[in-house]
């Protein structure tokens, strides 16, 4: 960020520089018990996940900040306007903001007027979300908590006057959904970050005066479930100090036992490192992964952030965020859908819509995702678009097209005699025949399918497989 907006002179950068090494972060000891995890990747990467995460599959992911005022193109409004310096992010702000605006000014219209975090608390619940992850900082540098790192640059001394992080954290919890943080690990201007990055990452002026002071303040004030970890790609994860803040975290601090991490830490982690893998953006691995992995995607296909001129053919169906959903967990992978809200902290009504909609297929169908296991079988290669999940004695198969003649055909499960399927959602058990050649024919319910509960997909629940 420019000097300007942290409130200082440019005279003041030696001192700058100099008080901020003198406030290196320290981690504090919670624990007095002998360290298990040393700061070492063999070793961090050892830790077993906390169940918690993996049982949870669906999540909801809260992209907000200052980009949320100019509101367009998308979360990364500054660096497209004055990093990359595109003429037209520069006509949209010469075209709606008076002369001289820069992005500092911004903040002020950040207003938080109408975030009303127990209204976010429910809707989320009602979406079938058991965790939220929220942006505590983007790329920006904005803190939405008071950080004592970021001066006058954060949701307590500018704009909303509020600790975002705190009063959504607070009302997750009474509905004992689970809590994570994201966290922008560089900043795009700040001027101790770009000056470590001309030393070749040789110094570190940013990262023990400004990142992981953050981190330990997170984690220490706000006891998060997950830390998210983004903006790792420029540097290495020895610059980052990433193994040695992660050591702290499962060995001492107060979320030891139950915390969960990405693999953004530093350049090469990505996919390689970390409690669960995100690899990159919407990763869709396609075949089964051997480590627990996370499907992050966003309602809105190009932004993460609000955007004022969005358009409908630019967001996901309730089909495609339920297709995504379940071919994700039928992968061992949790899903991870985001929206943006608008600078007053308003979930605009089409991505309340998704949200309710996914939550409605959910409360039929959500005991074949809740804690379910991939099965040996992930999809079938048919017409059916049929994927599979499974928990316990119990194998589902959930299908996207109901077929005409209301007979579906599952060619991959080996029948027992003894065999039930049920269709959840309706009460009476299925017919079957296992035909030679091709599998388990399953009559289905004699109704057209939008005379049922739902019309996106449909679960059948077979208990006594093979």
């Amino acid at each position: 960020m420019e000097l300007r907006v942290l409130g200082l002179r440019p005279a003041a950068s030696a001192l700058l520089v100099t008080l901020f090494f003198l406030s290196a972060a320290r981690p504090p000891v919670f624990s007095a018990s002998p360290p298990r995890y040393s700061p070492d990747w063999a070793s961090l990467d050892a830790r077993p996940l906390p169940g918690w995460f993996d049982a949870a599959k669906v999540g909801i992911f809260v992209h907000w900040g200052v980009f949320a005022v100019p509101a367009w193109g998308s979360e990364w409004f500054w660096w497209h306007w004055q990093g990359e310096h595109r003429p037209d992010f520069d006509q949209f702000v010469r075209s709606r903001f008076p002369p001289g605006t820069t992005y500092a000014d911004f903040a002020s219209r950040f207003s938080a007027r109408d975030f009303q975090p127990h209204e976010w608390a429910t809707l989320f619940q009602e979406a079938g979300a058991r965790y939220v992850v929220l942006t505590s900082k983007h790329h920006e540098g904005f803190t939405n908590w008071g950080s004592p790192v970021s001066w006058n640059w954060n949701s307590v001394d500018t704009g909303p006057h509020r600790d975002l992080v705190g009063e959504l954290g607070a009302a997750l919890r009474e509905r004992n959904i689970h809590y994570g943080l994201y966290h922008s690990l560089f900043e795009w201007f700040n001027p101790l970050y770009l000056a470590d990055k001309k030393a070749g990452f040789k110094s570190q002026y940013f990262v023990l005066g400004k990142t992981l002071p953050e981190l330990y303040e997170l984690v220490t004030r706000y006891k998060p479930d997950i830390i998210w970890s983004d903006g790792e790609w420029e540097a290495p994860d020895t610059y980052w100090n990433s193994t040695s803040f992660l050591a702290w975290l499962y060995n001492d601090s107060p979320v030891k036992d139950t915390v969960v991490v990405n693999d953004r830490w530093g350049i090469n982690c990505s996919c390689h490192h970390g409690g669960f893998y995100n690899c990159q953006d919407k990763y869709k691995p396609g075949t089964l992964p051997t480590h627990k992995w996370e499907m992050c995607s966003s309602i809105d296909r190009r932004s993460w952030g609000y955007r004022s001129n969005m358009k409908t053919d630019e967001l996901m169906d309730t089909s495609s965020i339920i297709q995504e959903l379940v071919s994700t967990v039928s992968y061992g992978g949790n899903y991870l859908l985001n929206v943006g809200p608008t600078k007053e902290g308003v979930i605009a009504p089409v991505f309340q819509e998704r949200l309710l909609a996914l939550g409605r297929w959910l409360k039929i169908n959500g005991e074949a995702i809740y804690e379910s296991k991939p099965w040996r079988v992930q999809r079938e290669n048919g017409t059916a678009r049929t994927w599979y999940t499974s928990k316990g004695a119990a194998v589902y198969a959930i299908f996207f097209t109901w077929p005409e003649d209301n007979v579906l055909i599952l060619p991959s499960p080996d029948f027992t005699a003894s065999m039930k399927v049920t269709m959840l959602g309706v009460s009476r058990s299925l017919e079957w025949h296992a035909v030679p050649g091709r599998g388990l024919e399953v009559t289905l319910p004699s109704t057209v399918p939008s005379l049922l509960p739902l019309q996106y997909a449909w679960t059948l629940k077979l208990v006594g497989v093979k």
